[in-house]
């Protein structure tokens, strides 16, 4: 209780502080017995970092390896009770969960321990929602959220076969049913026809950059993308010690030093089990990973479980028809490695992946000037060394080679300049229609 300066004592002004609770959430791992012990440890681990990030208070968890699902809970009758008494015992107000499940499993469950349940692929979408920024993934979010809600639907209505003596409810139930079936399968058309027009202006854009040399970051999620994004363009992006602290791709233009340049493209994180549905929908968000000169595959090399992280990042890019794009493997956080670690991952992986995979760490400056000097090097490699002869009224032409090129050597041959230069492939063919301009190959 506080006094305002200046106002009668009478005039009281409680200060109070309100707080939206936070959920409380039993997680719910069953994976099949062909997962080892330690797979399914580091999964229910995930999802808790998951439910996390959404926001919940984890009060329990529970772990069942499955020979197979049980149609009825996905987890066997004994766990389900067990499952129930947790939630009494605990106070949980939802539970979560790693597996998807059916609406007919999800309803069962429902109707079990009156709590609300949600899988994997629901709290993914919630994280999405309340991450999204730009109209476009606000976009993808909601088409993404009603092509799961879809099939989805009767559990949704179920409250009305709860109506006792339900004479006169079950017609209108049913038609309403229908009618948000109807709404959502026409929203989700609109939304597709809105995606595709927004991924046709973003194709427009692209046109526009076609000189520069252009490189995506992609990887599982945490893996220190967005913090590599801002160390190499010296810009501001959201970085965040939480799965899915960005969802919009973000585009910087990176000095590499020595007269280079390239646009650097940050992109939506990858995680195991990702919902297939939201593959597609977030096609448009990986548009430009799909459309770079280079993808960089950025690795958590802390991770215990970075080898696994790197499958799953893999079967998504073969999902996208990436599968055989030029691509580095970029290994971030070796700040976080004893030197002898350091040593011994170096010794292992450059002799695994010959196809010079780079070590950097964001922490300091120098820490990611290995990726730095293989991005020049691609660019070098990407524009080929011509000698350009121009006429001695060239000078315009030697000043955009200056600005656009790595010029090499000048020199004068019979009163013509002769230009030894990298020169982008847009460059020079623009310069070879130029009258009186002679370009020749360096054998």
């Amino acid at each position: 209780m506080r006094f305002r300066a200046g106002q009668h004592p009478l005039y009281l002004h409680f200060m109070i502080e309100l707080e939206v609770p936070r959920e409380k959430a039993i997680l719910v791992g069953a994976p099949l017995k062909r997962f080892s012990g330690q797979e399914a440890e580091e999964h229910l681990e995930e999802l808790a970092r998951l439910a996390d990030t959404a926001g919940a208070e984890i009060v329990g968890t529970i772990l069942q390896r499955l020979d197979a699902p049980h149609p009825k809970f996905y987890i066997g009758e004994g766990k389900a009770d067990e499952l129930q008494a947790m939630a009494q015992e605990t106070g949980a107000t939802i539970v979560i969960f790693d597996e998807e499940l059916s609406p007919a499993q999800g309803r069962n469950l429902e109707e079990l321990l009156g709590l609300r349940i949600i899988d994997r692929a629901e709290l993914i979408l919630d994280i999405f929602a309340t991450r999204a920024r730009t109209a476009e993934s606000k976009m993808q979010v909601e088409l993404a959220q009603l092509q799961y809600t879809l099939p989805r639907l009767t559990r949704m209505w179920v409250h009305l076969s709860r109506v006792r003596g339900g004479i006169g409810m079950r017609g209108p139930g049913e038609t309403q049913l229908e009618t948000d079936r109807r709404m959502i399968g026409q929203k989700i058309a609109k939304l597709k026809d809105d995606l595709e027009r927004v991924s046709r202006q973003r194709t427009t854009q692209r046109k526009g950059r076609q000189d520069a040399f252009t490189a995506a970051l992609v990887g599982y999620t945490n893996a220190g993308k967005s913090s590599l994004l801002r160390s190499l363009s010296g810009t501001e992006a959201f970085v965040e010690d939480r799965l899915f602290a960005t969802l919009d791709a973000a585009t910087r233009t990176v000095d590499l030093g020595e007269g280079y340049e390239c646009l650097l493209t940050d992109t939506v994180g990858f995680i195991r089990k990702l919902p297939h549905h939201l593959v597609p929908s977030f096609r448009a968000t990986l548009e430009e990973a799909q459309d770079a000169d280079l993808l960089l595959h950025v690795i958590d090399i802390s991770h215990s479980g970075w080898e696994s992280q790197k499958e799953v990042v893999e079967d998504v890019l073969d999902d996208l028809s990436l599968a055989a794009h030029p691509t580095v493997l970029v290994f971030n956080k070796i700040d976080r490695l004893t030197h002898e670690e350091e040593a011994s991952w170096r010794a292992r992986i450059e002799s695994e992946y010959p196809e010079q995979p780079v070590f950097v760490s964001t922490l300091e400056l120098e820490g990611v000037e290995p990726l730095r000097e293989l991005l020049r090097e691609r660019i070098r490699s990407a524009n080929p060394a011509v000698w350009i002869s121009l006429p001695p009224s060239g000078g315009g032409l030697l000043a955009e080679l200056y600005r656009e090129a790595e010029v090499i050597a000048v020199e004068d041959e019979e009163g013509r300049m002769v230009v030894n230069a990298r020169v982008p492939a847009a460059t020079l063919g623009r310069l070879r229609q130029q009258q009186g301009v002679e370009v020749r190959d360096v054998r």
